[in-house]
């Protein structure tokens, strides 16, 4: 019998139906894949079963019973365990106490047991193979991967593997090794028997990892596969409801012409001595290791970070400060679009137009002129939204995406900083994004790109740039390349 079973689940905001009798069944020990584009109901349902709404009508059971989930103590009194896209830790704190945030630290004649503390967050550790995660380190101190299987480590604290885990998204920002890590733990509570609902755009990892996948449009479950059972073509018509074509369209081979970016000797962070040279038109991909520094070099050339060496942009030295990097012709697209890229409660227009309003508006704003720049860039990106006053936080993770393009592409820029520009991106805003990349390439715009999926950084790129030990180690041509060879490239250098 199913451990959890879903029926004719229905959920509305306002005149919006956001999930229309939807019918799942959860079991223990499997890995359940929910796929959908952005607003297709995905984020509703986890919000029903985390306990943090309630459905308008249908039932959930548990082994058969009746069950109500009145609010999120009581969907993890039955065992579910929510695990969001966006990493919720306090970096100053240490990894053990970061486990117990959301529970009672242990006491010991009236005061913090941290040995305790410390003791059991090491056997939650344990528990999951990751032995080499001290849990007396600052969080901040870990890569992201690790970050990641520490908040699963902290569903183990004080109790058995939860009934349910829920992951939304949780490779969206980890390197392959990272990545390979975390499927190995998901096998390892599979095998304890721990349902997993898994939410990712990324088709060939679902259909690799999932023992069934269903799929999610306009609210509506529209189609359920066992493993084996489906191809990425046929999800990709399900969840759009039409066939796309391939996402990345052919190289067009650019014109030899001096680089738009120099970058000699750079010095930032990890990054000891970069050199690089970025051509008019061309899209350079960034590949490494966890640490190899790949965003790192896109803060440092935006002037995020303090940096030395030599930038010049067009010939001429790059100022190292933010502003004066977007004023010479440099954009950024940030990898946490919400922690570093929008104004999440302020109107769209704030956050397309901020770093163009001297150009725009020069001593006083023109909210006419912002208006209109929004609606030019907002058609080219295809953003979906219901106008300039709508805030960010009401929109899609992919027209969040297409908004900070619409930012990006507003000063016509001559280098564009891509970090993970399709994370939590859904299949159909993926092709927009790949479109518009391969259309500002053709019209002389030089793109920098990193990105932790390897069929995007192949596919997009005509070059690409494996970093090792602080430097770029080589330089491939994209073209050709298979994710197993430039995996076999990416640890051959380093070893």
């Amino acid at each position: 019998m199913s451990n959890l079973a879903l029926d004719q689940i229905a959920k509305s905001y306002g005149p919006v139906q956001a999930l229309r009798g939807v019918s799942l069944d959860l079991c223990r020990g499997e890995v359940h894949a929910l796929m959908g584009e952005n607003g297709a109901g995905k984020s509703t349902l986890i919000r029903l079963l985390s306990g943090l709404e309630r459905p308008d009508a249908g039932r959930m059971r548990l082994d058969g019973k009746p069950l109500t989930l009145h609010s999120p103590k009581a969907a993890q009194a039955i065992g579910l365990r929510v695990l969001h896209q966006e990493l919720q830790v306090v970096p100053g704190l240490s990894v053990a106490e970061n486990m117990h945030l959301h529970r009672p630290f242990p006491r010991r004649l009236g005061l913090v047991d941290w040995r305790r503390i410390n003791a059991v967050a090491r056997v939650a550790l344990d528990m999951l193979g990751l032995a080499h995660i001290d849990p007396r380190l600052p969080m901040g101190r870990l890569a992201t991967g690790d970050r990641m299987l520490c908040r699963i480590a902290a569903t183990l604290v004080g109790q058995e593997s939860p009934r349910l885990l829920i992951l939304d998204e949780p490779t969206a920002a980890l390197t392959h090794a990272e990545s390979a890590r975390l499927f190995s733990v998901i096998d390892g509570l599979k095998a304890q028997g721990t349902g997993v609902l898994y939410v990712s755009h990324r088709m060939a990892e679902v259909i690799a990892l999932a023992d069934r996948i269903s799929v999610l449009r306009d609210g509506v479950l529209v189609a359920s596969y066992r493993r084996g059972e489906v191809t990425e073509a046929r999800l990709i018509k399900d969840m759009t409801g039409r066939a796309l074509p391939d996402l990345f369209s052919p190289r067009s081979s650019a014109p030899a012409s001096p680089p738009v970016l120099r970058v000699r000797g750079l010095v930032s962070g990890p990054l000891q001595g970069i050199d690089l040279d970025l051509a008019p038109g061309e899209v350079l991909g960034l590949a490494g290791l966890a640490g190899s520094g790949r965003g790192h070099l896109l803060r440092a050339l935006i002037g995020a970070v303090r940096r030395r060496g030599v930038v010049e942009l067009t010939g001429k030295p790059l100022p190292a400060n933010p502003r004066g990097a977007w004023a010479a012709g440099l954009a950024y697209i940030p990898r946490e679009r919400r922690a570093e890229g929008l104004m999440l409660r302020r109107p769209i227009l704030e956050t397309a137009t901020l770093p163009h309003l001297a150009t725009l508006c020069g001593r006083f704003l023109h909210r006419q002129v912002e208006r209109a720049f929004l609606a030019d860039t907002g058609a080219r990106v295809r953003l979906k939204a219901a106008g300039p006053q709508v805030t960010p936080i009401a929109l899609s993770g992919g027209n969040q995406q297409k908004l900070l393009f619409a930012r990006a592409i507003g000063a016509k820029p001559k280098v564009m900083l891509l970090d993970d520009p399709t994370r939590g991106v859904d299949v159909g805003a993926r092709a927009d994004l790949y479109r518009l990349i391969r259309e500002l390439a053709g019209e002389g715009t030089a793109v920098l790109l990193a990105s932790s999926d390897l069929p995007e950084l192949i596919g997009l790129s005509d070059r690409i740039a494996i970093l090792q030990g602080g430097r770029i180690a080589r330089i491939v041509a994209a073209e050709g390349l298979s994710e197993a060879d430039l995996l076999a490239q990416t640890y051959r250098v380093a070893a």
